[in-house]
């Protein structure tokens, strides 16, 4: 039964990130008056007015002792972290909440992919989704994980790959492709099945539909950076 739950969540990562390049990138500001909890302080000097200051995002946070057992054991799962950011959106729906957390511990840390391309592929996601927040959270961990700040700026700014190792420069010209235009080149396909091969392949474009998912999510509730944070993104 797990393994249909994990066959199943792929699919989802998969078929969510061919409408990546509609992410909803938005950030409006309505005029109703802001709910209880609601701030408009923020890094940027104000949310938006239905945004909550504890979550960054338009849902407030949720509470421990209203979820169930299998709710409180992924809630403690996050770790000693803020209500900011996908994980904290996600327990508002537990069963999505359990399989995308399975298909995302599965790609970045047990799909044989080097550490530093699983960033990278990250980051590539991130800046074709324009999701200030995901960039944001893992451009250090890009850094901690040996990308070279001049690989993270070619990335960051849109620039040539020209020069780059063939391994960067296909990732970030298959990201590219397939968010940006939606449909990757013969060339590029065929220089990515060569340099990873068909599962390699498959799990790299799955971890970039994993990341899509997640700037759909982020963008779709408004999810802002935290007050402490700095933006690293510029948008557009």
């Amino acid at each position: 039964m797990k393994s249909f739950h994990f066959f199943i969540a792929m699919l989802l990562v998969i078929g969510i990130s061919l409408a990546a390049g509609h992410a909803l990138s938005a950030r409006s500001e309505q005029a109703a008056a802001p709910a209880a909890g609601m701030s408009s302080q923020s890094s940027a000097g104000t949310f938006p007015k239905d945004v909550y200051a504890d979550t960054g995002n338009r849902l407030p946070a949720i509470k421990k002792d209203s979820l169930d057992d299998a709710g409180k054991k992924l809630y403690d799962a996050r770790g000693p972290v803020d209500s900011f950011g996908p994980g904290a959106i996600r327990l508002y729906s537990l069963p999505v909440s359990e399989h995308m957390g399975s298909v995302n511990d599965f790609l970045r840390h047990k799909a044989g992919l080097d550490p530093r391309l699983v960033e990278l592929a990250i980051l590539v996601t991130a800046r074709e989704s324009d999701s200030e927040y995901e960039w944001t959270a893992h451009e250090p961990q890009g850094l901690k994980a040996g990308l070279q700040p001049e690989v993270i700026d070619i990335v960051r700014f849109r620039k040539s790959t020209d020069g780059l190792a063939e391994k960067d420069a296909v990732i970030i010209q298959l990201g590219r492709e397939v968010m940006g235009k939606h449909h990757v080149s013969s060339d590029v396909a065929a220089r990515a099945l060569n340099l990873f091969g068909k599962q390699g392949l498959v799990n790299i474009v799955s971890l970039m539909g994993d990341y899509a998912s997640t700037a759909i999510l982020l963008n779709a509730f408004d999810q802002h950076i935290r007050p402490t944070d700095k933006a690293l993104l510029p948008i557009p």
